[in-house]
């Protein structure tokens, strides 16, 4: 009996393991049926394997990497400006009331404000170059990071701060010891999200018109100008797979530096 229940053990764990994986591939053969057998344009629906054909020769020419590497560096200068921004502002505001009744009502009234609606002050105040795509980045990832560390410092449990007030603890260790390691899942949660409207907002900024010769952005908005389909579909792909890889590499990044916050997403 007991063998038995570690063989179905093992073949649930092999079933969860492997089941996301089937599943694309299983969306994969139906997408290349239905594009087969329909007769459908590449201009309109390409064939996985043909966007995979487009995929390959870009990463053998270099481009897909080059490109590639230029969005990289743009998202990590704008994400890493509003990374140390949101969290110092956040931080201001749990921990200060004042802070959180003075600036509180700037986030409210800038937060819902779409940010690429600032593209054209910004191109007009900076021009086309790294610094607008930067700035426009790190403005848009600001807030949730401003946002959720404020929250998550805010909503740290009362039990532990009262705790280490009895055994001695200043105001000062309270708040270092404390309140800030209990608020970094709060923290690395909005550092993810920043992340996520960081990459959108780079990629928007270089598809903008005459804004840039390079970068994932302009590969898509060049493709679609000469109806490459395949090359549009391959480059979405490497975003979502680089978008992928930007998430697992903050995972692994949030458990090395606060290993008892639980960060499994």
């Amino acid at each position: 009996m007991q063998l038995r229940a570690k063989k179905r053990s093992r073949s649930a764990a092999l079933v969860y393991a492997t089941l996301p994986y089937l599943i694309i591939v299983v969306v994969l053969v139906a997408w290349e049926l239905l594009v087969r057998l329909n007769g459908i344009q590449p201009i309109f629906l390409p064939a996985p394997s043909s966007i995979l054909r487009y995929l390959v020769a870009m990463l053998l020419d270099g481009s897909l990497i080059y490109n590639l590497s230029i969005t990289f560096m743009r998202i990590l200068g704008g994400f890493v400006v509003a990374a140390v921004s949101g969290i110092l502002v956040g931080v201001a505001m749990g921990m200060s009331p004042l802070a959180a009744r003075i600036i509180d009502p700037w986030i409210a009234a800038l937060y819902p404000l779409p940010k690429i609606s600032l593209i054209p002050l910004l191109i007009i105040w900076l021009g086309t170059g790294e610094t607008y795509k930067i700035v426009i980045s790190a403005v848009t990832a600001f807030f949730p990071v401003a946002i959720s560390t404020f929250a998550a410092i805010r909503q740290v449990d009362p039990g532990l701060i009262k705790t280490a007030k009895d055994l001695g603890a200043t105001p000062h260790q309270r708040q270092i010891k404390v309140v800030i390691p209990a608020s970094l899942p709060g923290i690395f949660s909005g550092l993810h999200l920043g992340m996520g409207v960081t990459i959108i907002m780079v990629v928007a900024a270089e598809m903008i018109g005459g804004s840039s010769d390079s970068g994932m952005g302009y590969v898509l908005v060049h493709a679609g100008q000469v109806m490459e389909t395949e090359k549009v579909f391959a480059a979405l792909i490497a975003l979502a797979v680089f978008g992928a890889v930007i998430t697992n590499l903050q995972k692994r990044l949030d458990r090395l530096v606060a290993p008892w916050s639980d960060t499994k997403q």
